[in-house]
């Protein structure tokens, strides 16, 4: 799968996009009462666990636990989101949460992180909720995270994280579209490909 779907996205660093990751390690820092602050705690926890053992494993149960996957991916696919076949549906949202764990796992092992901060939650387009946050790095980077919110299932997800304001699922679109169109819009072929 790496020759065929690059991880590397333009325009961002992958400081950066490890920066987003552990953004969400971050105790709060404010409003510590306001639902979505207490729920990026939980993903925080998670997140911290995933990031010390550095498994593809951990953050996938992380990315599982605490995103909307099905939304995600669906975006993901762009304008072949209808050619994806009923019946490939879970083999393709499994294959997407494996592929942002594998990326973030990379990424783990290169950037360790100091300390996090979360600061407010407000509220944004269709109920979405904003959760800033920031990263700092062993290096002495720092990174400013926002976190995307949505209610779903009666409980929040994770809808995207924008680093520097670049959107994580943003890119990934890009990523996935850009393999399709370069094979008439053969969803099997990136099913495949995110499960190898």
């Amino acid at each position: 799968m790496a020759e065929t779907i690059s991880t590397k996205t333009r325009g961002l660093t992958r400081r950066a996009v490890l920066a987003g990751l552990a953004a969400g390690l971050a105790g709060p820092a404010f409003a510590a009462d306001h639902p979505a602050v207490t729920y990026m705690r939980k993903v925080g926890k998670d997140m911290l666990n995933a990031h010390r053992q550095g498994t593809v494993a951990s953050f996938k149960r992380a990315i599982q636990r605490h995103a909307d996957v099905r939304g995600i991916a669906d975006y993901s696919l762009g304008q072949y989101r209808s050619k994806l076949p009923s019946g490939q549906k879970d083999r393709y949202y499994g294959g997407t949460a494996t592929f942002m764990a594998r990326y973030f796992a990379d990424q783990s092992r290169e950037y360790p992180v100091a300390k996090y901060t979360i600061g407010e939650a407000t509220a944004g387009d269709n109920k979405e909720i904003s959760v800033d946050s920031k990263v700092y790095l062993m290096s002495g980077q720092t990174y400013t995270v926002v976190w995307k919110l949505g209610w779903k299932g009666g409980g929040y997800k994770v809808l995207d994280v924008k680093i520097m304001g670049f959107s994580l699922i943003y890119l990934q679109r890009g990523l996935f579209t850009s393999f399709l169109s370069k094979r008439n819009g053969d969803v099997g072929q990136l099913v495949a490909a995110l499960n190898r």
